[in-house]
């Protein structure tokens, strides 16, 4: 049986990108690991986790919540690192 960082593992995408997935979806992880791995895989994908990832930047700064914005930028900055998405 596979677990949920089994999962995550397999999905190639980090466990923060993940949860900024669930949180900008509202879905449990084990449903963002599924659509994570499956956009991760796809022609827009790339540019709808970083549209998902700065809108929870967005909404956290609209909050108040600067220290969950930071997170969030560095959550961002380790995807474009890694998934080649700085265009």
């Amino acid at each position: 049986m596979l677990t949920l960082q089994d999962c995550i593992e397999l999905s190639d995408l980090s466990e923060d990108e993940i949860l900024a997935i669930a949180e900008h979806e509202h879905l449990p992880e084990m449903v963002a690991v599924e659509m994570g791995c499956y956009l991760c895989h796809t022609p827009e994908g790339d540019k709808r986790i970083r549209r998902m990832i700065a809108d929870d930047i967005r909404h956290a700064r609209e909050r108040g919540d600067i220290r969950h914005a930071a997170v969030l930028r560095t959550v961002l900055k380790h995807y474009l690192a890694e998934h080649h998405g700085g265009a």
